[in-house]
């Protein structure tokens, strides 16, 4: 299949999947695993669209919402290591709170909504509980999505060698690799909660990163503070680039669908 069209791929998406959404007991958690520019965001709002279509309730859970707050990264970086204080990696999400959420919208009800948590990325932490969407009933689908979602672990020989200057000149000893890898196995009790896992496949992560500076480009162009230049963007990347690569690695095999995407980001195959 090929198509530019990402509601005909959120319908294509959910018919796979309508089955077992129907027949499950509570809210089916659909997973959706992708790298940084590869539309998560996007498919997530056209199920969420396509659930609607059907008559079925549908919420999104992101990752990026369930940060650990400004202040909790900050302490991690004086305690644990100063690139903590870049948030995305594991160990910088509150899972208590992913699970907490995922465990409660199973009982949603009017007597007893479910705050869904949202982060602010302009000020780098999270909203104010008060402004949290809520959800009064238990939803037939709750789409779960996350750029490392579904990722294990590596090998400890493959953390040795560093993948970029940020390893070899900031992590040089490997500290902070190793924790980040070690989070992992704290997050696969919620990797096991997903009942299908879509993993949007980019082709290299040598295009993931020109994905993701092409979304920088009009925040530059506005003259926004937050904007990142070239250099600082290369800088960022590499926080990710190491988990990014071994889930280029890895994820397909996991996956109960598996989206293979061109450098443009068309779909190339189901």
């Amino acid at each position: 299949m090929e198509s530019n069209d990402a509601s005909t791929l959120a319908g294509v998406v959910l018919g796979r999947f309508a089955a077992a959404i129907e027949q499950a007991e509570g809210p089916f958690v659909l997973g959706i695993s992708g790298l940084q520019g590869s539309g998560k965001s996007t498919l997530g709002a056209d199920l969420i669209a396509a659930a609607a279509a059907r008559g079925w309730g549908a919420v999104t859970l992101s990752l990026d919402d369930a940060y650990l707050t400004h202040e909790e990264r900050q302490a991690l970086a004086r305690t644990v290591h100063p690139l903590l204080r870049t948030r995305g990696v594991p160990g910088t999400h509150d899972l208590a709170l992913l699970v907490s959420t995922l465990d409660a919208l199973g009982k949603a009800s009017p007597v007893n909504p479910v705050s869904v948590p949202r982060f602010d990325k302009g000020h780098d932490d999270r909203y104010a509980p008060a402004l949290w969407p809520t959800e009064a009933e238990v939803p037939r689908l709750v789409i779960l999505e996350g750029w490392c979602l579904g990722v294990t672990a590596q090998d400890q020989p493959a953390l040795d060698t560093p993948v970029n200057a940020l390893e070899r000149d900031e992590d040089a000893d490997g500290t902070w690799r190793r924790w980040v890898n070690g989070q992992l196995r704290a997050y696969q009790p919620l990797w096991r909660a997903i009942h299908a896992l879509v993993v949007l496949q980019a082709p290299s992560w040598d295009v993931v990163t020109r994905w993701r500076d092409e979304a920088e480009q009009p925040l530059r162009a506005r003259g926004e503070p937050r904007a990142m230049d070239a250099a600082a963007m290369a800088r960022f990347l590499q926080h990710y680039e190491r988990l990014s690569r071994h889930a280029l690695a890895t994820l397909p095999a996991q996956a109960d669908l598996l989206i293979r995407l061109s450098d443009t980001r068309t779909t190339l195959a189901l």
